[in-house]
Order: structure tokens, then C-alpha cells, then sequence
């Protein structure tokens, strides 16, 4: 008998997983000229604690500085930082002024708002892990400046590395344009990405990887849609570069539709449709003309979509005046509703509790003078801030990976601490860490040890004597507390934050179902919806992933909420081969109907109940009911609609239609170009000004 080993349990199986990619030795650039330029200045000027303030600030902005555009980075570096000197000067008045109680309720306090703004996503974590580990640096701390001046120098070091991001060229910035490439490195390759996924998905359609490859389109549109919303970097942006780059953007849209369509239907595209795509990412990333591009098939309605969508994007290449598409606007009131609801209230309660006992403890310690010659009483709850920070994977793994990672890092600068001189040799160390944290990333473990050598260096050259076995004994306690604490039973049901997320994807799901299905007949709406409906899905599932590695008293609030999401896919797939059809054929086909209805069937209250169908759901994991109307093969309202003929009067061949009696379609063009779009036909107007159509399903 053949015995199987033993799987790896989720927690422990993402401790052992890191990040792959390409390095990046722009970025390890800037690392190596954040900090250890900084605190040199700053010994130099005699003022070597204001350098040990901004050098941790650059710290942090080089963990933030992650891959992307220029505009994105304002937000991603440039919002934590004025957080963290927000955090710092908050914590350095209440810790001069404030006794341990009252100091540990404020920090509590604290904890529980940067958890609910944590909610936010990416950017909101970072927020608040600036604003909760600079509160607990500047309580526990004490330097000889003022609050005001070491929040100036906190948001000095963290603008000194911006600086560096929007200033030095990257590796992006040197291939094709070069007069737009310095400005829009990151936005090429985001837009480029797109199309790259498009091919990918065109290429896996029919095949068990078309999910896979849905699933990345969607992350590379995010990705996208991320880096050309950021903040402008000049007073005049509407320059031709720019206009070009957002109509490259919206032109992918269409074609990310269509081949989203063809996946849906399962069947296997020609070889050569993949082609298109994969020229026009060539061009976006080489600012160079597209050149011919090989027509698709016209057989069935994804692949004339897909050919419609490839002459819409030959025409936006050269005329460059596409649709502002790339914005994801949340009004005030949905910030609110995300920091203050289910999510905001489950993250920050974990937050705030696991902050205010371990900040309760360090005091304890303090005061009974454990800490001996070591008055700064900081580490403790700042490390129970990384460790129940939300997007560094499961809870159990982060403490498997903060413990060794620090338990490393403390040994290798004990063993640098004896034989490097002062301050020159600190300096190096911090020099050669602000370079790893790029690439130190990858695993929250490695970068753990960076960072532990880090901030051992810079306390060390701040005056104080080498720490590194008590730092140890600190991390360990502080990961101790937050196993413990982290799955305590809280006010509330556990997995309400699950249950928000899959709220929010199912009210987007049936937004963009309610569109297709009504009467509007406008486009760009139509694709702005299914983007948002397949990006809070890609959050809901990426959300009830880290959920389900949690350890098993946390993992099981997230049973049965993957098929939910599942079900969810299905329905924005069906939808989108719904809306392609509709356009094609102008009616909605009896197959789309029915696996429309069923899906909404399965989304039903009581199909939300423990036992009710395959599904498994459990009553832990409900969804909202969507709300849909009877479908009629007709149309929304049940009216008959006649075919529309402004798709094909764009082709220059007659086209076939789905009638028995009529022929087959003649052979399609080998190729066109981008160059002859006063000859082309025009790109995809809205519905509302093509003739013989009167309403859509």
C-alpha cells in the first residue's frame, strides 16, 4: 500500500511561498540613495537623531515603492508618509504628557481607526500602519526635537525617495519614446500589459487555463486602471502622449470583452486572433506604429467582436481620443460606508486589540524596569502592527515569518555590531538595507531581516547601545500576543468582512446585469460596470483566499464563500457573453437565458442555507438577493427587436448572421493597418446613433 504525505496546511504552505518577478535595479537604486544618504547628512550636521527619524521614513516609503507608475507612487509613498508624521507627532505629545493609562487607551483608540481605514485597500493599510507604528515610535522614543520637527523630518525622508521615484529613469523609460517615456514609464507598461493578457486569454480559450488567464486580465486591467488614476504630475496634462496613452486604454476594453466572450463559450479560437493583441502591445510598450494586423474570423459573435473591437482600436492608435475610462471614483459616502462597516469594524477591532495589549504591556514592562538600560518600550506594539497588518497573508503565517525573520536579522547585525566602526560602518548597513528593501519584498520574512538590521543600525546611531537580544525577546512576546489575541472571540459574527466583500461584488454584478439587460445604449458605461464588477470580484476572491489559509478557528467563518464568488464569475462571464451577443444579433439567445436564470437561482436566499444544494454554503457566508425580472428571449421588456447593422456596415465584406438560408461569409482580409484609417471603417459608435435598432435586452 502506497502511503501520500501529509499536505502542507495552508498557513504553513504561504510561509514558504515568496514573490517571483523581474528585479528591479531602478529601485535598488533608489533604496541605496534614501536613508544611509540621509542619516550621513544628518551626522555630518551633528543632529544624528533627526537623520534616524528621516531614514526611517525613507524606510518605510522604499517598502511602498513597489511597481507601477509615477502617479500611482504619489499616492502609494506620499499618503502613508503624512499618516505616519501625523502618528508620530500624536504619540510623541501624549507620550510626554500623558501617564500609561490614559496613553494606552489613546493608542487603542488609535488602533481601532487605522484597522477601519485599513479597510480601504493597499494604500489604506499602509496608512494605517504608518499612523500606528509612528504613534508608537514617538511615544516610545523619547529623542531630544520636538514632535513638530521629527514629523518634519519623518515626511523629509519619505519625500526625499518620492523625489528619487519621479526623477531617475527606470528601465521602462529608456525603450521606445523617449520624450514621453521618462513621464509615462509605468503607464506603458500597465497599458501594454493589458493587451499581453488579452492575447494570453485568446490563446487559453477552450482550454483549462482560460480561467487562470481571465483571472490575470483582470489583474492586469487593474493594474492599469491604477496607474493612469493617480494624481497629476503637472499643471498641464493633456498632452498628446497622455490622450494617446488613455485611448490605448479604452481601446483594450472592448477587446478584453470580446475575448472574454469567446472564453466563456469554451470553444477554440484560430491561432492567428491572439496575433492583434500582441502587436498592439508591442506598440503601446514601443511607441511605435502597430502595423498590419491580421483579421480574426467572422463566424460567430465573439470572434466579430473581437474583429470589430481590433478595428476600433487600429482607428484609436492613430486618432487618439478615447474615452476616460481608467478612473475608479468612490464618493464619500462609500469611504464611510467601507471604514465604518462590516469590514472597517472587524479589521479594527483585531487591530486595536492586539495594538492596545501589546502597548499595555510594553508599559508594564517599562515601568517595572524590565527593559533595564533600554528605555524604548516601541518595539513591542509596533511589531504586533506588522504582524496584524491585512495584506501579508494569513495570521499565523506572518508570526512564523516576523519571528524568523527577525531572529536573523538580530543575529547578523550582533555579529556586524562588533566589528563595524561608528557611525561610518552603521551607515553602510543602512546604506545596503534601504538597496535589499525592494528586493526583500518578495517574503515578509526577508524582509523582516532587512528591516531588523535596519532599524538596529539606526538606533545604534542614534546613541543608543546594541539591542539585538532584546529585540528578540520583544518580537517574540509581541508575536505571542497577537496569536492570542488575533483569534479571541470579538463583538459580532466573525466573516463579516467576508460577507461585505461579496456584497459588494454581487451589488456590482447586478448593476452591470441590470445595464446589459435595460435599455442604455451606452458603451463606455456598459465596460466601466464590468470592470468594476470583475475587480470587486478579483478583491472578494483574493480576500476569502487569505481567509481560508487562516488557521481552522478563523479559516471556517470563510466556508462556503468561494463558491459564492464562483457563482458570482459565472454570472459577470454570462453577462458578458450576453452584452456580445446582444450586440451581434440584437436578441438574447435562449442558452444565455437560462444559465442567467439558473445562476440567479443559485444566488437565492435559500440557496444561502446550510444543506440546500451542492453548493455548500453555509450559513456563515450569505449573499444578498440579486434582484432580477423574468428573461424573455425578446429583450428586457419582451418586445422584438431587429438586428443591428452598424457593426457590420464598419467591415468592408458582408457578414454573415446566424440564418440557415444565408451564406457562409466570404474570406477575410489577411491584414490591415493602422495606417489607413481614413479608409477603415469607424470604430464602435454608441447604440444610440446606429440605425435599426429600437432598444436592447
Amino acid at each position: 500500500m502506497t502511503r501520500t504525505a501529509p499536505a502542507v496546511p495552508p498557513w504553513l504552505a504561504h510561509a514558504l511561498r515568496s514573490q517571483r518577478g523581474p528585479v528591479s535595479w531602478s529601485a535598488l537604486l533608489r533604496g541605496a540613495l534614501s536613508g544611509g544618504p540621509l542619516l550621513l547628512a544628518a551626522v555630518l550636521a551633528g543632529r544624528p537623531a533627526l537623520g534616524v527619524v528621516a531614514a526611517i521614513g525613507a524606510m518605510f516609503a522604499g517598502i511602498n515603492d513597489r511597481p507601477g507608475s509615477r502617479r500611482a507612487s504619489v499616492a502609494r509613498i506620499g499618503t502613508p508618509a503624512l499618516a505616519g508624521a501625523a502618528g508620530l507627532l500624536t504619540g510623541t505629545l501624549a507620550g510626554d504628557h500623558a501617564p500609561a493609562v490614559p496613553l494606552t487607551l489613546l493608542l487603542t483608540a488609535l488602533g481601532l481607526l487605522a484597522g477601519g481605514i485599513s479597510a480601504l485597500g493597499p494604500v489604506g493599510s499602509s496608512v494605517g500602519t504608518q499612523l500606528l507604528v509612528g504613534a508608537a515610535v514617538g511615544a516610545g522614543m523619547p529623542l531630544p526635537e520636538p514632535g513638530w520637527l521629527r514629523a518634519f523630518a519623518f515626511v523629509a525622508g519619505a519625500g526625499w525617495l518620492l523625489l528619487l521615484r519621479l526623477v531617475l529613469p527606470t528601465s521602462h523609460s529608456l525603450a521606445g519614446d523617449l520624450r514621453s517615456g521618462l513621464r509615462f514609464d509605468g503607464e506603458r507598461a500597465a497599458v501594454a500589459g493589458v493587451y499581453e493578457a488579452i492575447a494570453a486569454l485568446l490563446d487559453a480559450t477552450g482550454s483549462s487555463r482560460a480561467t487562470v488567464r481571465r483571472a490575470a486580465l483582470t489583474a492586469a486591467l487593474d493594474q492599469a486602471q491604477d496607474a493612469l488614476a493617480g494624481p497629476r504630475l503637472r499643471r498641464r496634462p493633456s498632452s498628446a502622449a497622455e490622450r494617446r496613452l488613455h485611448a490605448r486604454y479604452a481601446a483594450a476594453l472592448p477587446l478584453a470583452e470580446a475575448a472574454t466572450a469567446l472564453a466563456w463559450a469554451g470553444e477554440e479560437v484560430p491561432d492567428r486572433a491572439s496575433e492583434g493583441p500582441r502587436r498592439l502591445a508591442a506598440a503601446v510598450r514601443n511607441g511605435a506604429p502597430t502595423g498590419p494586423l491580421p483579421a480574426p474570423s467572422r463566424h460567430a459573435p465573439g470572434l466579430r467582436a473581437l474583429d470589430d473591437a481590433l478595428l476600433y482600436a487600429a482607428e484609436a492608435f492613430d486618432r487618439a481620443d478615447g474615452g476616460r475610462l481608467h478612473g475608479r471614483r468612490r464618493s464619500r459616502a462609500a469611504v464611510l460606508r467601507t471604514v465604518l462597516g462590516a469590514r472597517g469594524r472587524e479589521y479594527g477591532m483585531r487591530v486595536a486589540l492586539c495594538f492596545g495589549v501589546s502597548a499595555a504591556v510594553a508599559q508594564a514592562l517599562y515601568h517595572a524596569r524590565w527593559y533595564g538600560q533600554h528605555e524604548h518600550w516601541y518595539w513591542l506594539p509596533a511589531t504586533a502592527v506588522f504582524l496584524v497588518k491585512p495584506d501579508l497573508g494569513p495570521l499565523a503565517s506572518r508570526v512564523l515569518s516576523r519571528a524568523a525573520g527577525t531572529v536573523l536579522g538580530a543575529l547578523l547585525f550582533a555579529g556586524l555590531a562588533a566589528v563595524l566602526p561608528r557611525p561610518e560602518g552603521l551607515v553602510a548597513v543602512v546604506t545596503v538595507c534601504g538597496a535589499l528593501i525592494p528586493l526583500a519584498t518578495r517574503h515578509f520574512a526577508a524582509q523582516t531581516a532587512v528591516v531588523t538590521v535596519l532599524v538596529l543600525a539606526l538606533v545604534m546611531a542614534g546613541g543608543e547601545p546594541q539591542a539585538s537580544f532584546a529585540r528578540i525577546g520583544e518580537t517574540l512576546l509581541a508575536c505571542a500576543i497577537v496569536l492570542v489575541v488575533g483569534h479571541l472571540p470579538t463583538p459580532g459574527r466573525r466573516g463579516d468582512a467576508i460577507r461585505a466583500r461579496l456584497t459588494e461584488a454581487s451589488g456590482a454584478a447586478q448593476e452591470y446585469l441590470g445595464h446589459v439587460l435595460g435599455e442604455s445604449e451606452d458603451r463606455e458605461a456598459r465596460w466601466a460596470l464590468r470592470r468594476e464588477a470583475y475587480r470587486t470580484l478579483a478583491e472578494a476572491r483574493a480576500a476569502i483566499a487569505l481567509a481560508s489559509a487562516e488557521l481552522p478557528p478563523l479559516a471556517r467563518h470563510a466556508d462556503g464563500a468561494d463558491e459564492i464568488a464562483m457563482t458570482l464569475e459565472l454570472l459577470v462571464d454570462t453577462t458578458t457573453a450576453c452584452a456580445v451577443h446582444l450586440d451581434d444579433t440584437g436578441h438574447l439567445d435562449p442558452h444565455h437565458l437560462h444559465r442567467l436564470t439558473t445562476l440567479q437561482n443559485n444566488l437565492a436566499p435559500e440557496h444561502t442555507q446550510p444543506g440546500h444544494s451542492s453548493h455548500a454554503v453555509r450559513a456563515n457566508s450569505p449573499t444578498p438577493t440579486p434582484h432580477h425580472r423574468p428573461l424573455s428571449p425578446q429583450g428586457a421588456r419582451g418586445t422584438a427587436r431587429p438586428a443591428p447593422t452598424h457593426l457590420h456596415q464598419r467591415t468592408r465584406r458582408p457578414v454573415a448572421h446566424h440564418g440557415g438560408d444565408r451564406p457562409p461569409p466570404p474570406a477575410p482580409d489577411p491584414s490591415r493597418g493602422a495606417g489607413n484609417c481614413a479608409t477603415s471603417p469607424h470604430p464602435p459608435a454608441p447604440a444610440d446613433t446606429a440605425p435599426g435598432r429600437s432598444s436592447r435586452g
